[in-house]
């Protein structure tokens, strides 16, 4: 341990927020740090194996701490006398777990000079072997290139190499695991279709829409679908309550109108008290995770999304994220007037989107959030409809509108084809829609269910019978609930 180039401190208060804290405070620093960022080797030991039961979703403790290191073959370092003292001191040492961020990026700065020292070592022992008989070019070659190797190294250590590169391998794999679309299914088929196969990895799909239009009860159906078929699905949502949210599935699930459900009056009648309490059944045994972020700092969220990742979905054997779905709802958006009077909320947009984005990247998870679209979203079904979109649009992987159909749409599509429409605009692995079509969709607003029905285009050239990826029998109940008055398009119950 260079004495010079470490804080004894600060690596104690980290190892002490870490064992006190465990995962409330990994979450704040594994994007900072590692085990080589302490300067002292039996605290890059203490770090690994902490970092191992809390990934193992383990209380950190004394005992846990040391069968990690049993585990990792380094019971001979911790097992010592003096050590269990000093492990026993972390979970003494008085540290707020307000403060590890700051004492992380602390111990970080030695790291990366220690780094730089050793570099630099290097490079003066390489001019001390200069005989005289090397170019110039050499000579300052000797300096050039350890620095650019550093410098890469300290981006990320990525490196170019040819695309062919291990392309067999990657095709052998393609082989073996056959799939019928690539990422998470939605339940909407044809949306699924339209942006390129579900949703992906590593991606941000955006969903916009007018308030009250249905984007919460949309961001309820994709979890429902995605959960009912064994995917982990964490709903993040800014603004509605767990009942809320509890009520509204409970009536997508069992057909009870949410004021039945949330005033309790399904008791009254023997088949809808069955049919709520399926509901809860199913509900009990679907991968759901519900969270309340409303007023949280975003960087808050952001760790909540890793704290579930790394506890509830996990890792693999190859070290992979298992399959499942964040959605988001939603990013806070304002008007394009506000954004120039107030560049500081701009920059707040562009923060989140960027940081959803480098996360689901980091994390190898989808991720469906929602935004609002501006007064011009009323009529425009573009980019522009959807203020402060430009980095929206960079980092998106699709984009799409959601909304309620105009008196003229409504009349012109008929009743069958439902009173909503998804239009998705922008989209880079899917051939998205022409110009024109959309997705019509229909509002089951008292039972907070969402409907995929054809295409616009797929209703003015398709025989009634011929109803692509929605079933026929689901179509003629529609179009019998419409005849019979009882489809009605509610507003407050599901928004």
């Amino acid at each position: 341990m260079d004495q010079n180039l470490s804080d004894a401190g600060a690596e104690r208060a980290v190892l002490s927020a870490l064992f006190q804290y465990g995962i409330e405070a990994y979450v704040e620093v594994s994007d900072i740090i590692d085990s080589e960022t302490f300067g002292s080797t039996n605290n890059q030991v203490l770090y690994t194996c902490v970092e191992k039961v809390i990934e193992g979703n383990q209380k950190v403790d004394i005992p846990s701490i040391l069968s990690a290191a049993s585990q990792l073959g380094h019971s001979d370092r911790v097992e010592s006398k003096q050590e269990l003292q000093y492990i026993k001191s972390l979970f003494e040492f008085p540290v707020s777990k307000e403060n590890i961020v700051s004492f992380a990026l602390q111990i970080k700065k030695y790291e990366f000079a220690r780094r730089i020292k050793k570099l630099t070592t290097k490079i003066h022992k390489d001019m001390d072997d200069v005989t005289g008989g090397e170019s110039i070019d050499e000579i300052v070659s000797m300096l050039e290139e350890p620095v650019m190797d550093f410098l890469r190294e300290d981006d990320g250590g990525e490196r170019p190499r040819k695309i062919g590169e291990e392309a067999s391998e990657y095709l052998e794999f393609l082989q073996e695991n056959r799939c019928d679309i690539i990422g998470v299914p939605t339940g909407f088929g044809r949306y699924d279709q339209a942006i390129g196969g579900g949703l992906r990895r590593k991606c941000v799909d955006l969903i916009a829409a007018r308030p009250k239009v249905g984007k919460s009860v949309f961001a309820d159906n994709v979890a429902i679908n995605a959960a009912s078929g064994g995917v982990p699905v964490l709903v993040l949502d800014t603004e509605m309550s767990k009942e809320d949210h509890l009520n509204r599935i409970l009536a997508n699930l069992s057909g009870v109108p949410i004021n039945e459900v949330a005033t309790g009056q399904f008791a009254e009648d023997d088949d809808k008290n069955q049919r709520v309490h399926e509901a809860v059944s199913k509900i009990e045994e679907i991968p759901y995770s519900y969270v309340s972020v409303a007023g949280k700092p975003f960087e808050q969220i952001l760790n909540i999304i890793k704290r579930w990742i790394i506890q509830e979905v996990k890792l693999d054997e190859n070290g992979k994220t298992n399959e499942c779905l964040v959605i988001y709802d939603y990013l806070k958006l304002m008007s394009s007037g506000s954004i120039t009077n107030n560049i500081q909320e701009y920059q707040a947009l562009g923060f989140q989107i960027t940081n959803l984005h480098n996360l689901a990247v980091k994390y190898d998870f989808p991720c469906l959030s929602f935004v609002q679209l501006n007064r011009d979203g009323i009529t425009k079904e573009s980019t522009d409809a959807v203020s402060g979109s430009d980095r929206l649009i960079w980092l998106c992987t699709s984009f799409s509108i959601f909304k309620s159909k105009s008196p003229e749409e409504l009349a012109e599509d008929g009743p069958g084809a439902g009173n909503r429409k998804l239009v998705p605009i922008v989209s880079r692995h899917g051939a998205g829609l022409d110009d024109g079509n959309y997705i019509n969709m229909r509002m089951h607003g008292e039972i907070a269910k969402l409907e995929e029905l054809r295409t616009r285009n797929e209703f003015r050239t398709q025989p009634v019978g011929d109803t692509g990826l929605i079933d026929d029998k689901e179509l003629v109940n529609v179009n019998e609930s419409i005849e019979n008055g009882t489809e009605e398009d509610q507003t407050a119950p599901w928004e």
